[in-house]
């Protein structure tokens, strides 16, 4: 500011000024998230392309493309043109990195594909031409899983060499391409996952493991538990409940499932913290028929309860409404909801949780903060992303 015109400013006035000067560069130099946030989208109504606030992620994965024939394309003619009005918003964040997710649960066909150099060459050189084509910034891999029969997909022993091939032969290929391209890979949140790939040799070629930290219990599961804890969960805390009972009666060396518990696994077997990124859940799983010790957590249960699904839905009909009281572990670092006269238990993330996860992500120097799905989110204020994205500009 020139100084001639400072000198003519009234002194409370001059004050007011330069707090305000200050303070638009304190707001200018943090909206830059201090870790990548990245949204796994599956259009819907609430977040239609023009819809979708850009503006707080770095990275958005459009959900999903699958294995047909052995190339990279979509089942569904529609995806086509929602992927087309996704990448015309990137104007709106030029900085944003719209990649395509491949795969998916119960996704086949990544066994098949990359069993042979023949096949992997003609993924590989498919996925070129469809990044090409629709003007992307890079691919996530969702094999569900190698080596891992899940959902009746097919699998075999040779997987685990397979998909290092696979990562190598995409990373080669993304880097003859005339701008940077971003290659992740979305694993499990549990330990087996990791003897059925060559973790240190994948990661030399991906830039991210997108480590699914939820579905740590899903609602098939006769007992009730958090589906997404962030806090290290041990063995003494569930022990003496049905759970645990049920649990260490058939395996004594179970090790409760937690994203602090795997994250650090994973560094444990050598990948570098800023690869890593931690997940969140944009949606609940939720158990009926559920007695109310412990206002519901860790007790048998009645079946699945499928009312509850989305975060939107969990604000709009559930936390702290009709008869539902919300509740938070500490240990877990996560919110649970339990309703006394219906009997039904929900586990979930909220605000709060995802607020933690992300500040875990910064003081722990992980790579960041993914989560399933942004379609799951409300458009009211204080909402999931708005937690994530307002802790990582802090």
């Amino acid at each position: 500011m020139d100084l001639k015109i400072l000198s003519k400013i009234p002194y409370v006035l001059l004050i007011f000024v330069l707090w305000q000067c200050k303070e638009q560069k304190r707001i200018k130099k943090n909206t830059k998230p201090a870790v990548a946030i990245m949204a796994y989208y599956l259009p819907r109504a609430e977040f239609q392309p023009e819809k979708i606030p850009l503006e707080k992620l770095t990275h958005i994965l459009f959900s999903f493309s699958h294995i047909v024939d052995g190339e990279m394309k979509f089942k569904n003619p529609d995806s086509s043109e929602k992927l087309k009005q996704l990448v015309s918003q990137k104007s709106r964040n030029p900085k944003i990195k719209i990649m395509i997710a491949c795969g998916g649960w119960g996704a086949d066909g990544f066994s098949e594909m990359a069993s042979s150099e023949k096949g992997r060459q003609k993924f590989i050189k498919s996925t070129l031409k469809f990044i090409e084509d629709y003007k992307l910034d890079g691919l996530d891999i969702d094999w569900e899983y190698p080596g891992i029969p899940a959902a009746g997909t097919k699998s075999s022993s040779n997987d685990k060499t397979n998909f290092s091939l696979l990562m190598k032969g995409l990373r080669e290929n993304l880097d003859t391409l005339n701008r940077p391209m971003t290659l992740s890979f979305a694993s499990a949140g549990w330990k087996p996952y990791y003897k059925n790939i060559e973790i240190n040799e994948v990661m030399k070629y991906a830039d991210y493991i997108n480590i699914m930290s939820y579905d740590q219990v899903t609602d098939s599961s006769p007992y009730t538990a958090h589906h997404t804890a962030l806090g290290w969960i041990k063995k003494s805390d569930i022990i003496d409940t049905p759970t645990g009972m049920a649990v260490y009666a058939q395996n004594n060396d179970y090790e409760p499932l937690s994203a602090e518990m795997i994250i650090a696994y994973c560094i444990n077997q050598g990948i570098n913290p800023e690869q890593i990124i931690i997940g969140g859940a944009f949606y609940s799983r939720a158990w009926q028929g559920v007695p109310p010790t412990l206002n519901g957590l860790y007790q048998p249960n009645k079946g699945a309860y499928r009312s509850a699904g989305s975060y939107n839905n969990i604000r709009e009909k559930f936390e702290n409404k009709n008869g539902y009281i919300r509740y938070w572990d500490s240990i877990a670092k996560a919110p649970y909801l339990y309703n006394a006269k219906d009997s039904i238990f929900i586990s979930y993330d909220d605000p709060k949780s995802l607020a933690l996860k992300t500040n875990y992500a910064i003081t722990n120097k992980l790579g960041g903060i993914m989560f399933w799905q942004l379609g799951g989110d409300t458009t009211e204020k204080d909402g999931l992303l708005e937690a994530i994205y307002s802790t990582a500009t802090k």
